[in-house]
């Protein structure tokens, strides 16, 4: 991993990108093949999320992948209150046991390591990789490929309709998280906030098209909203 990042940051984050995708698809697959959803999957998670930590830390990249505390300004952060709003949308429309009670526990847990994971993967490995070179166009290609990252989800059986809605506002999403990177240089608000709406999902209510549809656009313009609000008012935090 030293060897390949030393050689190539970008390439170190596009293969990391890919192999996480084809990883995390296969396991499912696999869960699914043996009936036990996510158990596969979430030691895939932990072992890699081990692998990942280990490698940062060994390095003395904490700072630099935003793995630290980060600078706020509690007033002008406006306390974090858009993210909070966002992460609650898993709860609009009621609880309920998705699935037996062993399995809610295995997705829940697994949900907890994929935050931080892509996470890192997305706002850390690829972001930093290329804002050395355009900051602009960092934040835009980690943003849109972070939501491009969800259509694997169509290959796992998801319905079309909401795969479409979760590319749109995960885009959006990648944004706002992007730019608190940027300005606070900590992505820690990122993947708590990832965290809770991960887990959440395992026991989010049944919802039709109009309210997947209003979901959509309410964590779209609130993402892009408070990630604009932040580029315009907070300035640039990012550890080199």
């Amino acid at each position: 991993m030293t060897k390949l990042r030393e050689k190539s940051e970008i390439w170190f984050a596009v293969i990391w990108i890919i192999a996480y995708v084809v990883i995390f698809s296969v396991c499912d697959s696999v869960s699914e093949q043996i009936g036990l959803v996510k158990s596969v999957t979430l030691a895939v998670c932990v072992l890699l999320s081990i692998i990942i930590f280990a490698f940062v830390k060994k390095n003395g990249f904490m700072e630099y992948y935003g793995l630290c505390k980060g600078e706020y300004d509690v007033k002008k952060w406006l306390y974090f209150i858009p993210v909070v709003l966002m992460s609650t949308t898993n709860f609009w429309f009621g609880l309920q046991l998705n699935r037996s009670v062993l399995e809610s526990i295995l997705y829940a847990a697994s949900m907890i390591f994929v935050g931080f994971l892509e996470e890192v993967i997305f706002r850390g490995f690829l972001f930093k990789a290329m804002s050395k070179d355009n900051m602009k166009s960092a934040i835009i290609v980690s943003s849109i490929t972070f939501g491009m990252g969800h259509i694997v989800n169509l290959l796992n059986g998801s319905a079309f309709l909401p795969t479409m809605l979760q590319i749109i506002y995960a885009v959006a999403i990648g944004f706002m998280f992007t730019i608190i990177f940027v300005k606070s240089g900590s992505i820690l608000p990122c993947i708590i906030s990832h965290i809770v709406v991960n887990t959440s999902s395992t026991f989010s209510g049944d919802r039709g098209t109009v309210e997947a549809i209003i979901t959509c656009v309410f964590i779209t313009v609130v993402s892009f909203g408070y990630g604009y609000y932040l580029m315009k008012k907070i300035p640039d935090r990012v550890a080199e």
